[in-house]
């Protein structure tokens, strides 16, 4: 499941990560854990909208991404 907010009230106190993948231009995105939740956000836009996954989602996503079995990735 995906939860959307405009921002969490928590969010600037999250300790943010940002993949050692990142490119210099900073074209990412960081995680934190949040509430439950695995959150994302674009690493250019801070206060930007925030997306939260829950454990499992977020874990086939990965899983996902790793065998590269995400359309268009």
């Amino acid at each position: 499941m995906i939860h959307r907010h405009s921002s969490w009230s928590d969010s600037r106190e999250a300790a943010w990560r940002k993949s050692s993948y990142s490119g210099a231009q900073g074209d990412c995105l960081e995680a934190a854990e949040l509430d439950g939740l695995t959150v994302v956000r674009d690493s250019k836009n801070e206060n930007g909208p925030v997306l939260g996954f829950t454990r499992a989602a977020w874990a086939a996503f990965v899983a996902d991404v790793k065998r590269c079995a995400v359309p268009g990735a």
